[in-house]
């Protein structure tokens, strides 16, 4: 009687695990627990000199993409003040036109008190020629003030020019700048994330991610390192017990150091 296989059943990545409680998993596999520390080891390499090249390029890209951002938001502004110019001419058109209206009805006011039956009516043509003089002046006084705030607006956007023409010139600089730095390290950094990824590819996901998130938590971004003089962490250079040194040489194991998280490996798979 043919026995059922039973299928493996996969639990789900934890976003907290890490290496020690991936031991087990670690372990159980086709692939030798040697070969997977090589590998990981490889991968660690691997990452460190990429690391360095990005080094090189130092703060540049994120000065870059500031500057990008400083001059895409200048020139929001300039936008932002032509429309107020814009509005300032709408406005002085509007007074000019109530200007003229003004005159026109002046004059037509004037032209009724040649005709005026008695002194009430004189008083309220009057009347409303004052209010249309008044709003004459009104108008002129808008015009004044309109033409003042679009001297001020126009010298505003010629300040931002300025400041962009300045931020520019540091763009082109610094784009110049990245740009030799990537195209001298661009073929050395495509063979090594070949490199990376041909790693990658042997670890599982598990791992990987239990990797990356170690990476990701100290400073010098080391996942995995080797014993530092006999008996040192390579990573946080506490001293390893005797123990686990044992453990670490039989390569037989996932050894993790019990000060800074990191997995060790030996010497031999260092080297």
């Amino acid at each position: 009687m043919a026995t059922k296989k039973v299928k493996k059943v996969e639990t789900p990545i934890d976003e907290r695990e890490t290496f020690v409680s991936i031991r087990k998993s670690f372990a159980d596999s086709d692939v030798s627990v040697e070969e997977k520390l090589k590998t990981l080891y490889q991968l660690q390499l691997a990452d460190t000199e990429i690391d360095k090249i990005l080094f090189l390029r130092g703060e540049l890209p994120v000065e870059v993409e500031a500057l990008e951002r400083d001059i895409a938001s200048l020139t929001s502004k300039i936008s932002a003040e032509t429309a107020m110019i814009d509005g300032y001419n709408k406005t002085i058109a509007m007074a000019k036109e109530k200007i003229v209206d003004c005159d026109t009805q002046i004059a037509q006011y004037k032209k009724q008190l040649e005709n005026i039956a008695n002194s009430r009516e004189f008083d309220s043509i009057n009347k409303e020629i004052e209010n249309q003089e008044l709003e004459r002046q009104i108008a002129e006084k808008n015009i004044g003030e309109a033409k003042v705030k679009i001297a001020e607006t126009k010298a505003e956007i010629e300040d931002i020019k300025a400041a962009i023409a300045v931020r520019q010139e540091d763009l082109e600089a610094k784009k110049q700048e990245l740009s030799t730095i990537v195209e001298s390290t661009s073929k050395e950094e495509a063979a090594l994330r070949a490199k990376r990824e041909a790693c990658a590819e042997k670890i599982d996901a598990r791992v990987m991610s239990a990797y990356e998130r170690i990476r990701a938590s100290v400073a010098n971004h080391l996942a995995v390192v080797s014993v530092f003089d006999e008996d040192s962490c390579g990573g946080c250079f506490n001293t390893i017990i005797p123990q686990r040194l044992i453990d670490i040489a039989s390569r037989k194991k996932l050894v993790i150091c019990e000060h800074c998280g990191r997995i060790i490996v030996s010497p031999d798979i260092a080297e």
